[in-house]
């Protein structure tokens, strides 16, 4: 009976540690959410304020009394106003090739031309040596698929 007594102490004693700690680490977080309320308050006043300095700054009277004090303004004379019929004609833009690399891959290479084959009919799958290689005849040509180009989707 003694041995259960002390483990009763014992529990009782572990619980009170515990649920000290509990009441502790409450204590903290409410300090903690009374710090960042205090926080919240202060810079919603920041915000307040820049916005009543924002109006200030932004009120068109301010912005006329400024201009007028610093800028060489004048009023617009109606004969400063013209027609459209007036205006010159718009430059025509130069013409931009769909592919600008592929123009200018052109203009840096030769055309390949396909070697006849024995029957006279050029083939397809065979192309004549570049310039550097050992003139031996042709090289066999590889097949590339084109690319394909799908329509980008409004999102």
């Amino acid at each position: 009976m003694r041995l259960l007594n002390v483990i009763v102490a014992v529990l009782l004693v572990v619980a009170a540690a515990y649920v000290y700690k509990i009441k502790f680490e409450a204590t903290v977080e409410a300090e903690r959410v009374a710090k960042l309320r205090t926080e919240i308050h202060r810079e919603r006043d920041k915000a307040a304020a820049l916005r009543a300095e924002a109006a200030k700054l932004e009120n068109p009277g301010r912005i006329q009394a400024l201009a007028q004090r610093h800028l060489p303004l004048r009023l617009m004379d109606p004969a400063q106003v013209d027609t459209f019929d007036t205006l010159p004609a718009r430059p025509v833009e130069p013409e931009t090739p769909a592919d600008p690399i592929g123009a200018m891959l052109e203009m840096a290479l030769p055309a390949p031309t396909a070697a006849p084959a024995a029957d006279g009919e050029p083939d397809a799958g065979v192309l004549p040596a570049i310039d550097g290689d050992p003139p031996t005849g042709t090289v066999p040509a590889t097949t590339v698929p084109a690319p394909t180009v799908s329509p980008r989707r409004q999102p």
